[in-house]
């Protein structure tokens, strides 16, 4: 080879592994910078094509961009969120002075291209050298509008949330929380926002309640403890306990919730009969007989105590558990609970719904919790798969043979129980009811949590709300039932 021709290629070489170790060192370096107030680097995302979000069919946008051209020239690319408050806690929003929540900041590296990734890296290399603004990639989320349009309806008017996710692969189908809010306005008109009211207080429409909102599960723990029950064999399905309307604790009594003030009771009824019609007294009874210790051990295989690893900020999904003075308390001793109150779902306990989809997920899986997903894949601007996002399983909370005789329980809950309000047409759906005391009279926080059909799950469903006069079956179900069809098409 010709030595200037030699020399020339050598430098031309040098020159692009330099590009691209320079390209490299700032799009490692970029979430740093980016935290610094004050930095360019605002004004340099806003001139990046930000990558758009998908639900799951890919058909409809729920993030996309609009070009705002400045006297200078220069092209600034602004967030549009064209289902306004559908998805607007799941997405969240992408402000110009940088706020962000939601998938809009979890995923803000790969929307930005500013990820670590290789194929990245190559292709903004490239574009820089060529002069081409840089372009993020597509976020195609597990999300099927269907059920969260359906969630979001049955929402509408109260305050509370539903989670829906497919059992064997922990996808997120719907993450809906009420009230919600339209993230267009959170730049433009952010009063509005905060004008939203409620029939609650605070109303506050930024929170998720989906993934962050905190609310005594009552009944729908029923299911942990029973699984307790049953996976350590103290107790099986037709183990026979007396029920009088009450069990006392501390010399005091505690009713269930459907005859409260009236102690008639069921009388002689099996742990499955102690399922179907919700029976506190047995619960009562069965959590004295394990323990705290015990009931909390299995909270924690359905993945109380930790943070479930979805692709959201982690400062915006709360942990489960009980709570003390506000902060999350994992007892040293089992004296320091009501092992009774414990086990129907009250004492100091507050969950999430996500938490809660997760505990009926679990079930209708044989016992295994899949980690929740809410990003399928990230797909480069070219249609080029830059990442899939598999399913990975998070615990193993109980033995096959458990889940198979707590989803035979929760069937006849569905079938002939506390949950009736669930049914469908030609599925069969297994299910449990909440209704949990706030301490403020007529002021209950209801739940359902199902999944369906029972025998080969497609769908796990937590819903709750707040501020209720009337039960879980009554207030919650019907609206699990709407989400359900929703994902299994019975409603068209």
């Amino acid at each position: 080879m010709n030595p200037q021709i030699r020399r020339l290629f050598l430098a031309f070489s040098f020159l692009f592994v330099a590009l691209i170790a320079t390209a490299t060192y700032w799009l490692w370096r970029a979430p740093d910078l980016e935290a610094r107030q004050g930095n360019p680097q605002i004004v340099r995302e806003l001139e990046i094509e930000r990558g758009l979000i998908f639900p799951a069919n890919g058909r409809t946008r729920l993030a996309a961009n609009r070009k705002r051209t400045l006297e200078d020239g220069t092209v600034w690319y602004l967030r549009r969120y064209p289902e306004r408050s559908l998805t607007a806690h799941a997405v969240g929003y992408s402000t110009i002075g940088r706020s962000r929540t939601g998938l809009e900041k979890s995923m803000n590296d790969f929307l930005t291209a500013s990820n670590a990734n290789l194929s990245t890296i190559f292709d903004t290399a490239l574009d820089n050298l060529r002069g081409i603004p840089r372009v993020g990639n597509n976020l195609v989320t597990t999300i099927d509008l269907d059920a969260q349009r359906a969630a979001a309806d049955g929402l509408e008017g109260n305050c509370g949330a539903a989670v829906a996710l497919e059992p064997s692969t922990g996808r997120v189908l719907a993450l809906a929380s009420s009230p919600s809010f339209n993230p267009n306005l959170v730049e433009s008109d952010f009063d509005s926002i905060e004008a939203i009211t409620a029939p609650c207080e605070p109303a506050a429409p930024l929170l998720d309640r989906a993934t962050a909102g905190r609310f005594v599960p009552g009944s729908t723990f029923k299911v942990v403890t029973a699984a307790a029950a049953l996976d350590t064999n103290t107790f099986t399905p037709e183990s026979e306990f007396d029920d009088p309307g009450f069990c006392t604790l501390f010399g005091r009594r505690v009713f269930n919730f459907s005859d409260q003030g009236t102690p008639a009771g069921f009388g002689r009824v099996t742990l499955a009969q102690a399922v179907q019609n919700s029976i506190n007294s047995v619960f009562c009874n069965i959590g004295k007989e394990l323990g705290a210790g015990t009931v909390l051990e299995y909270a924690k295989r359905f993945g109380f105590y930790e943070r479930p690893p979805i692709e959201l900020p982690s400062e915006e999904v709360l942990i489960s558990g009980l709570y003390r003075n506000g902060r999350l308390y994992d007892p040293e001793s089992e004296s320091e609970v009501d092992p009774g109150r414990l086990a129907f779902g009250q004492e100091r306990l507050v969950v999430t719904p996500l938490q809660m989809a997760l505990v009926a997920a679990g079930v209708a899986n044989g016992g295994v919790v899949m980690e929740p997903k809410l990003v399928e894949r990230i797909v480069s601007a070219d249609g080029d798969v830059i990442q899939d996002f598999e399913p990975e399983e998070w615990s193993t909370a109980v033995e096959p043979s458990t889940a198979a005789d707590l989803t035979a329980m929760m069937v006849e809950a569905v079938e002939s129980g506390t949950g009736v309000n669930a049914q469908i047409d030609g599925v069969s759906v297994a299910g449990k009811t909440g209704t949990a005391e706030t301490g403020v009279a007529g002021r209950n926080n209801t739940w359902f949590i199902a999944f369906a059909p029972a025998e080969r799950p497609e769908v796990a469903v937590a819903v709750t709300l707040s501020d209720q006069a009337g039960t879980g079956g009554a207030t919650a179900a019907p609206i699990a039932k709407e989400i359900m069809e929703a994902v299994l098409g019975r409603n068209a």
